[in-house]
């Protein structure tokens, strides 16, 4: 009978104790994740009881509560449609996107962090002031950004190369995230179907998500790399360059671009193949490299990894399973592979910084209303994507393609601009998407910079990178040296 009742007594200290761990894991150490969930709406109910912390540029808001005279309590505030990629919206009906998602527990005081914050507040019977935010984000850039895009659908990104530091992130056309926060839900509802339903789709991300883009010739910087990196190659090494090329195993036929003759010889060299763009030597690089040392040179660079700058980023794409012939092709951008502005301005980023990629971030520090500082990351590696000798080599071909090449556009009087321009075709009758991404100064890189232009900039095929992208990024080049 004893026995029996021991063992009754230890499965029901076993049940407790579960209980005990599971109730535990669920309050304690999964908190976070699942109020950061966007399908828990409990958090967005309970977080109008108390005051919202703010997201701050150059220590003014771009989103803040102020307090109504409704039973909600605190009304939601955004500054300007050309911050709604970075602040996404706050809504009671709608929930919650963007750094007001990812920075959700935070900014309304329940943070594991802000514990003794919670802590105090159910002692003293006031609710908790949610933290405030700070972001890298430099205002004059950003604006410059978003006028040089005018009104081209695109984005921009620019990066501090030396420690990550997004100084300008623009996705375009943006939205009036104060349509997403009024407090009637018929008004919220009609407002978000209607932007969901705009054929600009303003509220894609298009700076980190979306469908990505085909990259073009901005992708021979990755080949480039790959190229040097394998040490079959040097700048100086001498590739075919006929008039057209036919891919193996097809009837297919490819050109150079329409942007550069590059050169009319028979031979170029990988420099002149970069400086000119010239797709056909590219592809033979390509070719025979292989996709998977392109592939592994991409991964280096960041592809295929979902990056947090605390947004979660949409992984590039550099595709498996090719043919001799698609692996070409990918060679300078075409076929499958799709990128992020994002991803392509942490390249030019990487071979600014010497071959060092740095980890993106938008978060300068998160801080409490006592000013007690929750957060504040510092310059993170990312890793070595490539050698500093190989840096140096794509920079001085980069360097002459604004210079003398068909990147010209992305030139700035007085400054080494090191750049790269491309134009993806998206199909036989399909609006080119168009880039540029880039660094300046060349020898002192303060600024990183990725551009691409949808739609072909309302030009159809008639758009090319250098003609509408480099102008773009050298207004931002240009908005963080004149500072």
């Amino acid at each position: 009978m004893n026995r029996e009742i021991k063992r009754v007594t230890i499965l029901i200290a076993l049940m407790f104790v579960s209980l005990f761990v599971a109730a535990s894991t669920i309050q304690v150490i999964s908190a976070d994740s699942l109020n950061n969930d966007r399908r828990n709406f409990r958090p967005v109910y309970d977080s109008y009881k108390v005051l919202r912390g703010s997201i701050l540029v150059d220590n003014q808001p771009i989103a803040s509560s102020v307090k109504s005279s409704d039973e909600f309590r605190y009304t939601r505030v955004y500054a300007a449609p050309m911050y709604s990629a970075l602040t996404g919206f706050y809504s009671y009906f709608q929930g919650r996107a963007g750094l007001e998602g990812t920075l959700d527990s935070y900014l309304r005081g329940s943070n594991s962090s802000q514990f003794f914050e919670q802590l105090n507040a159910i002692f003293s019977g006031n609710p908790v002031t949610g933290a405030s935010a700070e972001l890298t984000i430099d205002p004059k850039v950003q604006k410059a950004a978003w006028d040089a895009l005018g009104d081209m659908r695109g984005a921009v990104v620019a990066i501090e190369p030396r420690t990550g530091r997004i100084l300008a992130l623009v996705s375009k056309p943006g939205f009036d995230a104060n349509l997403l926060a009024v407090h009637s839900g018929s008004q919220s509802q009609d407002n978000y179907s209607a932007l969901l339903t705009d054929k600009n789709r303003p509220l894609i991300n298009r700076a980190i998500a979306g469908d990505l883009y085909a990259p073009g010739s901005v992708f021979k910087l990755v080949v480039a790399s790959a190229a040097l990196e394998s040490g079959k190659y040097t700048p100086s090494t001498l590739i075919d360059n006929p008039a057209t090329y036919t891919l193996p195993g097809t009837k297919t036929a490819i050109h150079n671009s329409g942007e550069g003759k590059c050169g009319g010889a028979k031979k170029v060299t990988l420099a002149q193949a970069l400086k000119l763009s010239c797709n056909i030597p590219f592809a033979q690089v390509g070719i025979a490299l292989g996709q998977d040392v392109i592939r592994a040179q991409a991964q280096k660079f960041g592809f295929g990894d979902t990056l947090k700058i605390p947004m979660s980023v949409t992984p590039s794409v550099y595709p498996t399973g090719m043919d001799s012939s698609q692996t070409g092709l990918s060679a300078f951008g075409q076929f499958d592979v799709r990128v992020t502005p994002l991803q392509m301005a942490m390249i030019s980023a990487t071979i600014a910084n010497g071959g060092l990629a740095m980890q993106p971030t938008l978060i300068d520090s998160i801080t409490t209303a006592n000013l007690q500082v929750l957060s504040a990351p510092t310059a993170t590696e990312y890793g070595r994507a490539i050698s500093a000798t190989t840096a140096e080599r794509v920079k001085s071909m980069m360097v002459a393609a604004v210079a003398s090449g068909v990147s010209s556009n992305g030139a700035i009087k007085g400054v080494s601009v090191a750049g790269k321009t491309g134009t993806a075709q998206n199909g036989p009758k399909q609006p080119y998407t168009l880039w540029f991404t880039g660094f300046a100064p060349a020898d002192d890189p303060k600024v990183a910079v990725a551009v691409v232009i949808e739609d072909g900039g309302g030009m159809g095929q008639k758009g090319f990178g250098n003609l509408l992208a480099a102008p773009v990024a050298r207004k931002v080049m240009q908005a963080v040296l004149t500072q």
